[in-house]
């Protein structure tokens, strides 16, 4: 299995580019990766990357976003923040993916039993730590709004739900650049859900 190139990454839709990304979370829950000569791709994107798709994840060592999605060296960015929450740095990095390095796809990726969705339904103050966290307050929220105030494990799954949207739609709204792109159909902007007890990957409609 070869890198993504100039070519094939110009060949590509966002549709398809997001068909690549389920293809290969199936393939993961499978346990039937492709073959690869991660070598050979560390020599061949030596001189060059063209990642069809940036993925921004959580910390949470339980998902690393190569493994899941079956990709290898140079296919994906992955842009990692607990929470997989926005601030300008990361807007920024998904920028650089999209508008410079030409991936055609955006995907917001949260998690099952996420501690920084749950720190924030039980409102954790800690060093830089308590900066972060009240990113994801939004969603709680409104999850409160509408949820009532029992913080317990299916509240903390609709915040992450919820933080996982807003992030979707404060890209939108403080990227002009990326919000431009997805207008011009160059660009999918799309948001999912995993599963640590399965490793299923639910991307939202």
């Amino acid at each position: 299995m070869e890198s993504q190139t100039k070519e094939t990454q110009n060949n590509l839709t966002p549709q398809k580019a997001l068909t690549l990304l389920k293809e290969g979370n199936q393939r993961f829950i499978e346990n039937k990766k492709l073959g690869r000569n991660l070598l050979n791709q560390v020599i061949e994107t030596s001189t060059g990357q063209y990642p069809f798709a940036v993925v921004l994840g959580c910390i949470d060592s339980r998902v690393p976003i190569e493994i899941v999605f079956d990709q290898g060296v140079g296919d994906v960015f992955s842009t990692r923040v607990a929470g997989s929450v926005i601030n300008e740095d990361v807007l920024g990095s998904l920028e650089y993916s999209c508008k410079v390095a030409g991936s055609k796809i955006v995907l917001v990726l949260g998690h099952s039993k996420c501690g920084a969705v749950t720190a924030a339904c039980k409102d954790v103050e800690l060093g830089n730590i308590t900066a972060l966290l009240s990113k994801i307050k939004p969603a709680v929220d409104q999850i409160k709004s509408t949820s009532g105030k029992d913080v317990n494990d299916e509240f903390v799954d609709k915040v992450i739900h919820e933080n996982t949207k807003l992030s979707i739609d404060r890209i939108r709204k403080e990227s002009p650049t990326l919000a431009e792109m997805e207008a011009n159909n160059e660009i999918e902007i799309v948001g999912a859900y995993y599963d640590v007890n399965t490793g299923i990957v639910e991307f939202y409609s």
